[in-house]
């Protein structure tokens, strides 16, 4: 899986996102670099808060499920980091972040919608690269981690309950014919998870033929950014 490989995150990351690791350090960067309104900023404040609040608590199950856990959340989170950063020094970030970075100042689009379509892009694609980047570092299958796949499913379960908490309108603002009730009722988390971790253990059981696997990465990359520019659909 060449390209994939090219891609992986720095493997010397080995603990969950605390308050003085390097990935909380690169989001608070983020968050003081964008405007408020920013929808890219939108979605990493959300994500910050979660993992600051509950991250260091995500591991479970023994010392091997908390590093284990701690390294498929950093590989995660790296992954997204990633694409932003790409994106902001002129390169070409992954597809299923494309659609959120130039429609991050639309005034037709609202910060549920940018969040939402973060989390889909970070589900649908940077959870199953990350899958297959921990089973690589830790020399484990994709069975070995469903514990580890899950308490991370758990932390992004936090992100979107805080999503629609802070961001969803309230029902005097919001008529069940608005657009945004359509699009929001339209998306599930959980079945991004679970085609997230079908589309992981497919792409790990390709590893032996990398044009194939590149090429299933990369219909999974756009169909998450597929995914994502419909939840961006301007609403106002």
């Amino acid at each position: 899986m060449t390209q994939i490989e090219q891609s992986e995150v720095p493997s010397g990351v080995a603990a969950l996102p605390t308050g003085d690791s390097r990935v909380i350090e690169r989001m608070r960067e983020l968050r003081s670099r964008w405007p408020s309104g920013d929808g890219v900023a939108v979605f990493n404040a959300a994500y910050l808060e979660v993992v600051e609040r509950v991250g260091p608590a995500l591991g479970g199950g023994g010392l091997a499920g908390r590093e284990a856990a701690a390294q498929l959340g950093v590989r995660c989170a790296e992954r997204y980091l990633s694409a932003v950063e790409t994106a902001t020094a002129g390169g070409r970030p992954p597809e299923c972040w494309r659609p959120l970075l130039p429609y991050r100042r639309h005034p037709g689009v609202r910060p549920l919608q940018f969040a939402l379509s973060g989390l889909q892009a970070h589900v649908g694609h940077d959870l199953v690269l990350a899958v297959v980047d921990t089973c690589r570092t830790l020399g484990c299958d994709p069975p070995d981690l469903e514990g580890e796949f899950e308490r991370v499913g758990d932390l992004l379960a936090l992100l979107e309950e805080r999503i629609h908490d802070e961001l969803m309108p309230g029902p005097d603002l919001l008529e069940i014919a608005d657009p945004l009730a359509h699009l929001v009722s339209s998306w599930s988390l959980e079945r991004a998870r679970e085609a997230a971790w079908s589309a992981a253990r497919v792409l790990w059981r390709l590893r032996g033929s990398p044009s194939l696997a590149e090429e299933f990465r990369q219909r999974t990359d756009a169909g998450a950014g597929l995914v994502g520019r419909l939840l961006l659909t301007p609403c106002r």
